[in-house]
């Protein structure tokens, strides 16, 4: 790929972002296409793989604030024209200097704009391609970087995440071929230097009046060419595989919650640093239980007699039970709460919450019926008072304006 190509790339339409988007909110949208297209849960789609690809690929540069301020910096440099017919009106004899090299505009360029902090073609785009320029210092070797930050979901029930739990986790990601440990070549043999770039990875072309340099297209800007290929990864250095290891999912954690697990995403390129892995936990519904926040929810039907006369009721906790006092004349819907049955989270223990909510019986018998009509006619309060004054009140006011 050469580097007209990359900076043609549209990164943000990628993500679907727009180019004033915030670091965050390259990330969400990152997080969320990567979640969708992850080839896990699109095995043999190769469309979600490309597409996996080509977001990853977006999101590793728009997440660096170094590598996005150079990838704007040449798109709207290039976009602007400010290279076409440069030197064209100066000439060897003329005042002019023929055959002017990229990484003097790149400079330029920088200077005039303020950037001061550029230092040039080879910075610009040999931090996009992770390599140096031919006869520069670390020629042919890898850069350094950040390894890809990966994502997962785990499905626990409620009363693991109240009390957290240790789970089990499979990470499909790319890893060094353990045939070959990463060289692609079979064991016993090793690759050659490219003949093209001779080992740089990178070529130079003339185009005009400046010079690109881009990858080797013989070697594809590896800087080297397998002759005999490892039969594990056939040369591509890197195998898909499923790495497993646990991890402790805290108590208190809520639906949707994501986790990061600091260096546990895939290995950087060049001996870099791992990335980290974010666990996007997902809670099974209580049949019992709410929450709300740190504290726990719960609704227990009673009868009418039991809120009239009162009652003692037995109420179940996730660890147990205990006993919760309905006074005598509790209304309906009434909020009872447990100190410290709740959640606990950071060193804070949330409550129970108990509703009390009256069941009517769908169906009586004809004794429970009768004492039903006998108690009402002993009934001389008027249970809506408020709304019944309210009706007389507007009935008086409307027979008085049609008199």
């Amino acid at each position: 790929m050469s580097a007209k190509d990359y900076y043609e790339k549209d990164f943000y339409k990628e993500l679907g972002v727009t180019k004033t988007a915030s670091g965050d909110e390259i990330k969400k949208a990152y997080r969320k296409l990567a979640r969708d297209l992850h080839p896990d849960k699109n095995p043999g789609n190769k469309h979600a793989e490309e597409r996996f690809k080509a977001v990853s690929e977006a999101y590793d540069v728009l997440s660096d604030d170094a590598k996005r301020r150079e990838y704007d910096e040449a798109r709207n440099l290039m976009a602007s024209g400010a290279f076409r017919g440069f030197g064209g009106g100066a000439g060897p004899g003329a005042g002019g200097t023929a055959g002017f090299d990229m990484n003097d505009l790149f400079r330029t360029a920088s200077q005039n704009a303020g950037g001061g902090g550029m230092g040039g073609f080879s910075d610009l785009f040999g931090g996009l391609f992770n390599r140096g320029t031919a006869g520069s210092p670390g020629a042919g070797r890898a850069r350094a970087q950040t390894g890809a930050d990966l994502e997962t979901e785990v499905r626990i029930g409620f009363a693991d995440a109240v009390n957290g739990v240790t789970v089990p986790l499979g990470i499909t990601e790319r890893a060094t071929c353990p045939t070959c440990h990463g060289i692609g070549a079979r064991p016993g043999t090793v690759p050659r230097d490219c003949p093209v770039c001779h080992g740089t990875g990178l070529t130079t072309r003339n185009q005009g009046s400046f010079a690109f340099s881009e990858p080797c297209a013989n070697c594809h800007g590896t800087g080297s060419i397998i002759d005999d290929p490892c039969p594990t990864c056939h040369g591509e250095r890197t195998v898909v595989q499923t790495r497993r290891l646990t991890t402790r999912i805290p108590a208190g954690v809520s639906d949707g919650q994501r986790i990061k697990l600091a260096g546990k995403g895939e290995p950087g390129p060049g001996g870099g640093p791992n990335g980290d892995l974010y666990v996007v936990v997902h809670v099974t519904a209580h049949e019992l239980f709410g929450r709300a926040g740190d504290n726990l929810t719960l609704t227990v039907p009673v009868t009418f007699p039991e809120l009239a006369l009162g009652t003692t009721l037995t109420v179940p906790t996730l660890s147990g039970s205990v006993s919760l006092r309905v006074p005598a004349g509790t209304s309906d819907g009434r909020k009872f709460r447990v100190k410290g049955a709740g959640v606990t989270r950071k060193g804070v223990t949330g409550d129970l919450i108990v509703t009390v909510d009256v069941a009517v019986p769908q169906k009586l018998s004809s004794d429970a019926k009768t004492a039903l009509e006998a108690f009402a006619r002993t009934q001389t309060a008027d249970p809506r008072e408020a709304i019944t004054r309210a009706l007389r009140s507007r009935d008086g006011a409307a027979a008085g304006s049609s008199s």
